[in-house]
């Protein structure tokens, strides 16, 4: 299906999401909102979309900067140019429908744009209508053109995890700084157009941090590293960690290594559509629960992957809500121990109707360099 098309088909959706919840239009300001019903990447700008019925075209409003972008990125929307593109769209709205019923993002226009739009007399008798998650929900369900820019995305984590590997450069005597720079660099090789996140690299006792940033640690013989890093890829991102190990590991390495695995495999199996997503992280929990370490895993299983590297829907302990079909969503489990080191195995996968597919295929054996 052609991307215009995949863009006519949102805004559709978010069309009828706003004709069940009585509002006439949505004003749109979330830039990664913007970007999925629009196409439009650039740093300031606005969409309205109106309900099913309204017989209104949709709009986009960004600044001068922009003209010739939006034009060639949303030619399907009709463009007004100003720098409050909130203004200006909530105004063309009240002028086509004096008295209507917007829609916003209550998650993402400051407390400061609500005000100037409520005491904007151009906006009078207009009723504004707070909302949650409308666009990001719709997010969470990937097309078909979705899941192949985030499948391309894990092929080039993969393949760069795959290049540091074969040259030997994880290795004692190198710093943590030196192998996530390598990790980036072999991403941007093979096509990245950015990272994902701030690469982690994290050795010997800095691996029992889930979120260290990398330092100028020197990896020694014995060490755990930890790598989780991903790239982004035409906009969408991927996701991954694996931990090894340099040298042969030691008994209690090997034993949370193995238990964190079995869990990280219980998690995959556990990803069918409609599951909850709280039994889907207790799929995983309850193993390293089970196995005396619950205390040492201090996280979430995992969360949507897209657009943004942490979207709907989250999968964690107090998640409410069902997987549903078309998600692409990471699996992370771990253990980490204070003072002696953790590991993190994680992959990201899309949720099929069979279960769930797995993106990144990098072997997660205990590899011992």
């Amino acid at each position: 299906m052609a991307v215009s098309q995949n863009l006519v088909h949102r805004r559709q959706a978010l069309a009828a999401l706003l004709t069940e919840r009585g509002a006439d239009a949505m004003l749109v300001s979330d830039l990664t909102d913007v970007r999925y019903l629009s196409g439009f990447t650039g740093s300031n700008g606005s969409v309205l979309i109106w309900a099913d019925g309204a017989g209104e075209d949709p709009l986009i409003s960004t600044d001068g900067r922009y003209t010739e972008q939006v034009a060639a990125q949303a030619p399907e929307l009709t463009a007004r140019i100003a720098r409050n593109t909130v203004a200006e769209l909530a105004r063309a709205a009240a002028a086509a429908r004096p008295g209507l019923r917007l829609a916003f993002d209550a998650d993402a226009l400051s407390y400061a744009q609500y005000r100037a739009l409520a005491d904007d007399e151009a906006l009078s008798g207009v009723d504004l209508v707070p909302t949650a998650a409308l666009v990001t929900g719709l997010r969470a369900i990937k097309d078909d053109g979705e899941v192949v820019l985030v499948t391309e995305a894990c092929r080039i984590a993969d393949e760069a995890l795959a290049a540091l590997l074969e040259r030997g450069a994880v290795a004692p005597g190198r710093t943590e700084r030196q192998m996530a720079r390598d990790l980036e660099w072999e991403m941007y090789a093979r096509g990245a157009q950015a990272i994902a996140f701030e690469t982690i690299v994290a050795a010997g006792p800095n691996s029992a941090v889930p979120h260290h940033r990398p330092t100028d640690a020197v990896l020694a013989s014995g060490d755990l590293v930890k790598m989780d890093f991903g790239a982004v890829y035409q906009g969408y991102h991927s996701d991954i960690t694996r931990t090894v190990v340099l040298g042969p590991p030691q008994p209690w390495q090997r034993e949370i290594y193995q238990i964190v695995a079995t869990a990280q495999q219980a998690g995959r199996d556990a990803l069918t559509p409609g599951a909850a997503l709280a039994d889907v992280d207790a799929a995983a929990r309850r193993l390293i629960e089970d196995a005396g370490y619950g205390e040492y895993y201090v996280h979430g299983l995992g969360h949507g992957v897209g657009l943004q590297i942490h979207e709907a829907p989250p999968i964690g302990a107090t998640a409410t809500g069902t997987l549903p079909l078309g998600a692409t969503v990471t699996v992370e489990p771990g253990i980490y121990l204070p003072g002696r080191g953790g590991v993190r195995i994680e992959d990201t996968l899309v949720v099929t109707e069979t279960g769930s597919r797995l993106l990144t295929t990098t072997p997660r054996d205990l590899r011992i360099l």
